[in-house]
């Protein structure tokens, strides 16, 4: 088991984050910090929602495949943290403890309804009142960094790094905290950690998504230099 582990993990020289690659319920002991911030897969089949993957068989190295994503969520896990943030709170919200601070994300920004979600909304355990975060993110009209005339989407449930840098600043850690994202997707979470001067430590199934991980973290690492 530790030869595996150290072949799946991939860490800065100066410890800035560590990324692990496979199931992060097999990393228990390594993902441990001062937060837990993340959009964990549950239970939606993203990959039946696009009709070009409807009545086939779903491959890891699918655009659309989310390792997971066909099961109910158990938040059990990550719940001993401190300071918790799980984005799709709603779809296991019966296995969660109450809360009074649950965060939503407006994704329409006053435009009109359509068939796709108006907002997504996620469970903490963080002192204080709902708060709300208003990003246009609809189909191919994405404000921010994410932008199509900027780059293209790198995850099916990818979010924008204004979101998660957000969520950061609400979890209001002092500099160089550990955040930990056990499902980390493309690295999102990564990149606003270190933006935000913290440590981070992520987790990812598919090898496609961890190799993006690994390439937007790194070289957001390069920009952010910071000393522990």
């Amino acid at each position: 088991m530790l030869g595996v582990l150290l072949l799946s993990m991939h860490p800065s020289v100066d410890s800035q984050y560590t990324l692990l690659k496979g199931d992060c319920l097999e990393y228990l002991d390594i993902l441990k910090g001062d937060a837990v911030i993340s959009d964990p897969p549950y239970g939606i089949n993203i990959e039946k929602m696009s009709g070009s993957y409807r009545n086939r068989t779903v491959r890891a190295s699918d655009t659309y495949f989310v390792y997971g994503d066909d099961q109910p969520f158990d938040p059990a896990p990550w719940l001993d943290h401190e300071k918790v943030i799980l984005w799709g709170g709603i779809h296991f919200a019966q296995r969660l403890p109450d809360s009074r601070a649950w965060l939503v994300w407006d994704k329409r920004e006053g435009q009109n309804s359509d068939n796709q979600a108006d907002c997504e909304i996620a469970w903490s355990n963080l002192p204080g009142p709902a708060r709300l975060h208003s990003q246009l993110w609809r189909g191919m009209c994405r404000r921010g960094e994410e932008n199509v005339s900027i780059q293209s989407r790198q995850h099916p449930t990818q979010k924008p790094v204004a979101l998660m840098m957000w969520c950061i600043k609400l979890a209001d850690l002092p500099p160089g905290s550990i955040i930990v994202d056990p499902y980390m997707g493309s690295g999102t979470t990564g990149v606003a950690a270190i933006r935000m001067g913290h440590k981070f430590i992520g987790c990812e199934f598919v090898k496609e998504y961890y190799d993006i991980a690994v390439k937007r973290i790194e070289a957001e690492a390069a920009q952010y230099r910071m000393d522990f």
